[in-house]
Formats: structure tokens, C-alpha cells, sequence
């Protein structure tokens, strides 16, 4: 406990590791501004109904026009009110369906370029720090993040209303004449105005997003700073314990050293020192171009290297100076170097003769 209270006195003062970064984004926690989501909407949404709103309100014209028409006609009751209610529905989402999907397109593209692809249930699980009244009451009232969204928000309602109000007021004296225009012309000045409003209102939102993008970033930044501490622990957990590696290490050496005492048998010859050290050396004439080292060691492992040799009649021959030149120069599995072939060719020669000689 007291470590653990040590750990979180310090200073988060180091960057996020990539494992860091990696564990926070499958739960969820990246660098996202929703003021950029808002803004591009707004933005796609103004130039939308600019571009295309004339048509969108021929057609609601056109359509509305066809059912007030056709009022007296329609015998509505209880078996076809659902029909009639289906068309109806069916006609206007063909005509704002086109604006709904824009919109979804480009919600699901702004997402995307913020934070990528990214799909997780870890922000939606249920906590009981979600559902605890205290704790957001405590989140709402006292916490930074929720005093800047507040202080932005009043920030964009004051921005917002002055645009519109400058706005207005910049165009005051064009209100006046439309009380002699017809409804076509009237529709048309206040489309016109709300588009340059909205551009106005877009382009301060565009800012806004900006800066709170950049905050949003480096307030993320700071939120998944890491203690050295923490650090540490995740290099040992990434790397495994010392104690674990030296133990697997010990194992596999062991192993290693088992699978080479199994091929002490088969050795032509073993050079030693001769309990220093023992070097085991195979050659098959015709498939290797020279003696290979099958095994080889020090101390202990020379010794019984020695004992697996004799009680497998494999010859034993006393060399010092070759015997370190061997242990020096060739690891286990490798053929002898070009330097000491001649000294090896020559005890070979030997160990062959001796052999000739007992089955003569």
C-alpha cells in the first residue's frame, strides 16, 4: 500500500509509450473535439441548402400542394390510414433523405480523421462511478473539463448571438421593402441572409473547433502522462521478469547441454586438456568438408563428456594446446577453421589407425 501511495505522489511528468497510448485507445480515450464535428456539419449544412435547398422546397412545395389539393377526395379511415400515413412518410424521406445521409457521411468521415477507425464497448460498460449521483454531481461542479466546455459554451452562445445581431442590424434598412414583395421574393431575401448568417456563424465555429481540437489534444496528452514508476513496470511486464528470464534461460541452456551429451556417442574423436576442458569432433568423410564440433565444455561438463565417451568407446586424446584453440575458437555445431584442420587431420589419422589396428 505504501508503494502503491508512492506511485501516485509522484509527478505524471513522463510521455505516454506506445503500449500507453495503445491500452487507452481500446478503452476508448482519444484526442477528440466535438466542436469540429459541430462545425463541419454546420458547414456542409449551410452549403447543402444553399446549393440544393430550392430544389428540396420545390419538392416539399410540389408534394404538400398535391395532398392539400386532393383533401376533399381522400377518404381516410380506419383500414387505410396506415397506407395513406406510409406514403406520406415514404415521399418525405425521399426528399430529406438525401440531406440526412450527407449529414451522416460526413459525421462518420470527421470521426474517422480525428481518431480513426476505432470500435469499442469499453466507454458504454456499466460503472458504478457513472451511476453514482456524488460522483457526477463531483464531475459536473468540480472538475476542469467540465468548467471549459462551460466556459466554451457560454463563449459560442455569446459569439454566435453578436454575429447575429451585427448581422441583422448591418441589413435593417433591406426589412423594410419586403412589406411591398411578394412571398417568393420575401422566402428569397431571407434564404439569402441566412446563408451569409450562416457563413458568418460557420467560420467563427471553424476557429472555435480549431483551438479546442489543440486543447483537446494536449489535454489528452496530459491525461496519459506516465510516472517513472509506471514506466519501469511496463518494461518489466513488456520484458518479463529477471528472475522468470534467467530461469527460462537455465532451462534451455540445460536442454541444450542435453541434446549435446546425446551426440557424444557418435563422435569420432574427444580432445582434452585433459579435465579442463573436452572438445567432441565428428567427421564423415564425403558429406562434410571438414571435422565438426558436436560438443564441447568446461570443468564439470568435461568430465562427462569424458564419461559418456568411455563408456561408449569413443577414443580420448590428450592435446592442451589443441584442446583450448578448439574451446576458444569453435562453438557446438560449427566446422574447425582452416588454422587448426592439421592438428585435428593429424589426431584423426591417429584415431583411425587405432581403429584399423584393433579390427585387424
Amino acid at each position: 500500500m505504501a508503494e502503491k501511495g508512492e506511485n501516485q505522489a509522484q509527478d505524471r511528468t513522463e510521455p505516454a509509450t506506445p503500449k500507453r497510448r495503445e491500452d487507452a485507445r481500446k478503452k476508448g480515450q482519444v484526442a477528440k473535439s466535438t466542436e469540429v464535428n459541430s462545425s463541419a456539419i454546420l458547414l456542409v449544412s449551410v452549403l447543402f441548402f444553399y446549393f440544393a435547398g430550392g430544389s428540396m422546397i420545390d419538392k416539399l412545395s410540389l408534394y404538400s400542394r398535391l395532398i392539400f389539393e386532393n383533401i376533399n377526395v381522400i377518404n381516410i379511415n380506419a383500414n387505410n390510414l396506415q397506407d395513406y400515413l406510409s406514403i406520406a412518410a415514404t415521399g418525405f424521406l425521399t426528399i430529406l433523405l438525401p440531406f440526412a445521409g450527407t449529414i451522416m457521411v460526413v459525421g462518420l468521415a470527421i470521426n474517422l480523421l480525428q481518431v480513426g477507425p476505432l470500435f469499442t464497448f469499453e466507454p458504454i460498460k456499466p460503472k458504478f462511478s457513472k451511476i453514482n449521483p456524488l460522483s457526477g454531481i463531483k464531475r459536473v461542479l468540480f472538475s476542469k473539463k467540465a468548467f471549459v466546455e462551460l466556459i466554451k459554451n457560454i463563449f459560442k452562445i455569446v459569439l454566435i448571438g453578436l454575429i447575429a445581431y451585427y448581422s441583422i442590424k448591418s441589413e435593417i434598412e433591406d426589412y423594410v421593402p419586403l412589406m411591398d414583395q411578394s412571398a417568393m421574393q420575401v422566402l428569397g431575401f431571407v434564404g439569402s441572409a441566412a446563408f451569409v448568417l450562416g457563413l458568418k456563424i460557420t467560420a467563427a465555429l471553424i476557429i472555435i473547433a480549431i483551438l479546442d481540437f489543440i486543447f483537446q489534444k494536449f489535454d489528452y496528452e496530459k491525461s496519459i502522462r506516465m510516472t517513472k514508476q509506471e514506466i519501469k513496470e511496463e518494461v518489466k511486464q513488456m520484458e518479463g521478469d529477471p528472475n522468470i528470464k534467467a530461469r527460462i534461460r537455465s532451462i534451455q541452456r540445460e536442454m541444450s547441454r542435453r541434446r549435446m551429451m546425446d551426440e557424444v556417442p557418435e563422435a569420432d574423436v574427444v580432445i582434452t586438456n585433459p579435465v579442463e576442458v573436452a572438445i567432441a569432433l565428428k567427421y564423415t568423410p564425403g558429406d562434410m568438408e571438414s571435422p565438426k564440433v558436436i560438443a564441447k565444455g568446461r570443468k564439470k561438463v568435461a568430465i562427462k563428456i569424458r564419461k559418456i565417451a568411455l563408456e561408449n568407446d569413443v577414443p580420448i586424446v590428450e592435446d592442451k594446446p589443441l584442446a583450448w584453440a578448439l574451446f576458444k575458437a569453435v562453438d557446438v555445431g560449427d566446422f574447425i577453421p582452416d588454422q587448426l584442420f592439421k592438428a585435428v587431420a593429424e589426431i584423426l589419422a591417429y584415431v583411425y589407425r587405432l581403429k584399423n589396428n584393433k579390427t585387424a
